[in-house]
């Protein structure tokens, strides 16, 4: 009953966080309370537990379709690359500011004022919803596909809503999935905040490669074809690569099953690319290397990027110190992982990613929360919570209260294994004691 209550409280303050712009105080109640219903569903029977695994996820993901996107303008690009796409057009080749596509601007993408907010001006005058009206799409070319099948699916209207809906289907997807593997685990997706907010309400295409990466976890043949389909749907998936070839260097190279992984990988996202290449004019990168500057990835002492190494080391080591731990990182799954719990290394290089490199995106952690669901870690839980800190105070924002929460995430990542091992060790013990009195 108290758990219950708790995700219905939660309920509430999830409603309460995607009905306007991001507040720092709804996002840090609502993962509160997420942390104190995954404490309270330990003592919950199992069959119980399951049933308010997958009712409350249900219930919970629907909250983010009871408001437009709340604090990402993402989803207005998808929309118009899926437009420009039905119009025969390829979204790498114009920029949604380009004259010659204004034939396929409406008052939805491109209000007739500029009042309001998340707005951005164009070079000819107005505005539009679409960030970055400048500059051709960024995303690969099975998002693009993805774009283009709601387009097709949306009723006149739909705006916003058939992307949220899109969502709503794929995080509800990846809860059963989950669900049928350990309902007690499934959890830390089901009632997890940043699934309603960034999945749904924001209706981010990076849900697309999650439910294409737990899939591919989820069966063996396959396998590495539905990872390339989640590379080529949006890049950051290729860390769970190194996941699906855990242990590979253990004795030698295990070239089997290299290949196995590796070439489908490969065809796929070779495969996806060659439509886009054969019709369009530019660069189907797109703005990707833009963005990377932009975010200033090769620029230490801007932004709030490598914040943990920052408190560590010189600026300028930050970059190649993230490299490094990284590929540090990716060897240890290659040789020690265990090849039967391929989730355990993609969390691991996942994870370690956002922690080195600590984006100040939210949406990028929806991947290690539904790893960590799979794998039973859910100390990990905190990168996907750092982000979103992260997002909502800003790159302009106190970049200590960033570095706190990425920091907190790093601790209980490295301290909490140690913690379980000496649990572990102390059962035996107190079974010892206790038959000891009892004889």
């Amino acid at each position: 009953m108290r758990v219950g209550m708790i995700l219905v409280a939660l309920a509430a303050v999830l409603t309460a966080t995607v009905a306007g712009p991001p507040r720092l105080g709804w996002y840090l109640a609502a993962w509160a309370l997420f942390a104190l219903a995954l404490w309270l569903a330990r003592r919950v029977p199992a069959r119980r537990l399951g049933v308010l695994v997958v009712a409350g996820g249900v219930a919970l993901t629907a909250t983010g379709l009871t408001a437009p996107p709340s604090s990402s303008t993402d989803a207005f690009r998808y929309a118009w690359d899926g437009r420009v796409q039905a119009a025969g057009g390829s979204p790498y080749d114009h920029a949604p500011a380009d004259p010659a596509l204004a034939s396929l601007r409406d008052a939805w993408l491109f209000p007739p004022g500029c009042a309001g907010r998340d707005l951005w001006p164009l070079p000819d005058g107005g505005c539009t919803r679409i960030n970055r009206p400048t500059v051709p799409t960024i995303y690969p070319p099975v998002a693009e596909g993805y774009f283009l099948l709601v387009h097709w699916l949306s009723p006149d209207g739909a705006r916003h809503k058939a992307l949220q809906a899109g969502g709503w289907v794929m995080a509800v997807a990846v809860l059963l999935l989950l669900w049928r593997r350990d309902p007690r685990a499934a959890a830390c997706w089901a009632w997890c905040p940043a699934v309603p907010v960034e999945a749904v309400n924001n209706a981010h295409v990076d849900m697309l490669g999650v439910v294409l990466v737990v899939l591919a976890f989820s069966v063996r043949r396959g396998r590495g074809a539905l990872l390339g389909a989640a590379v080529a749907a949006k890049l950051l998936p290729a860390a769970a690569l190194p996941g699906a070839l855990s242990g590979v260097l253990r004795t030698g190279v295990a070239w089997r099953r290299v290949l196995t992984i590796a070439l489908p990988a490969a065809a796929v996202v070779a495969l996806a690319y060659l439509p886009y290449a054969l019709v369009s004019h530019g660069s189907v990168a797109g703005y990707l290397p833009g963005y990377l500057q932009e975010e200033r990835y090769g620029d230490a002492g801007g932004g709030n990027r490598y914040l943990i190494l920052r408190l560590l080391l010189p600026d300028a080591w930050a970059p190649y110190a993230a490299l490094l731990l990284l590929g540090a990182a990716v060897v240890q799954v290659l040789r020690s992982g265990d090849p039967d719990r391929p989730w355990d290394g993609a969390l691991l290089v996942t994870g370690s990613l956002l922690l080195l490199f600590t984006p100040g995106y939210s949406w990028y952690a929806l991947a290690v929360v539904a790893l960590a669901a799979m794998a039973g870690r859910w100390e990990w839980l905190g990168v996907a919570l750092a982000g979103a800190v992260a997002y909502v105070a800003g790159p302009a924002g106190d970049g200590g209260l960033a570095t706190a929460f990425y920091g907190a995430a790093a601790v209980a990542v490295l301290t909490m294994p140690s913690v379980q091992a000496a649990r572990r060790a102390r059962r035996p013990r107190l079974r010892l004691v206790r038959n000891e009195h009892t004889a």
